[in-house]
């Protein structure tokens, strides 16, 4: 008999996935795959993409793979995201939903510079064709404050002088 019968409580426990990645490593297409097909919710974990606005310069996930996703809402602090995740993650868990936490990586990856440098000027052309200007724009408030918030996000402080 070829059964293997799990009688370890360890191996019960509730599960969470993570994915993580780099930037531009196109995490969410695969989490939106990955949560359909094992019937889970996403929980994105960057700082920029739980604030609403800039999709473009926070690198979102499109209209068209969200598939029914809840857009972001409000500006809150950090504080405020993981206690609104840990209640998420629980109400999730008791549903028999698996949590999918999808979210750039805070590794540094070691890259040649010219490499680097090739890889974000190809970036930074796909968004400005994207619209980043007038995202960008939409925003943009004289004398506002951008050292928190999606005001913060990487590019928008600089652009603010333009």
């Amino acid at each position: 008999m070829n059964t293997f019968i799990n009688n370890n409580n360890k191996f019960n426990k509730k599960k969470v996935v993570f994915i993580m990645g780099s930037t531009r490593m196109r995490m969410s297409p695969l989490s939106v795959d990955l949560a359909n097909y094992f019937r889970g919710e996403i929980i994105y974990s960057d700082k920029m993409q739980v604030y609403k606005g800039l999709e473009i310069v926070t690198n979102k996930i499109t209209r068209v793979e969200k598939q029914g996703e809840i857009e972001p809402d409000s500006d809150f602090m950090a504080e405020d995201f993981y206690m609104k995740s840990i209640v998420y993650i629980e109400n999730c868990l008791k549903t028999q939903c698996i949590p999918f936490i999808v979210g750039d990586c805070f590794l540094w990856i070691d890259v040649e510079q010219s490499v680097l440098n090739r890889r974000v000027d190809t970036r930074v052309d796909e968004m400005v064709n994207a619209g980043l200007l007038d995202e960008v724009r939409q925003i943009f408030i004289p004398d506002a404050y951008y050292t928190k918030g999606i005001r913060h996000s990487i590019g928008v402080p600089k652009m603010a002088r333009y």
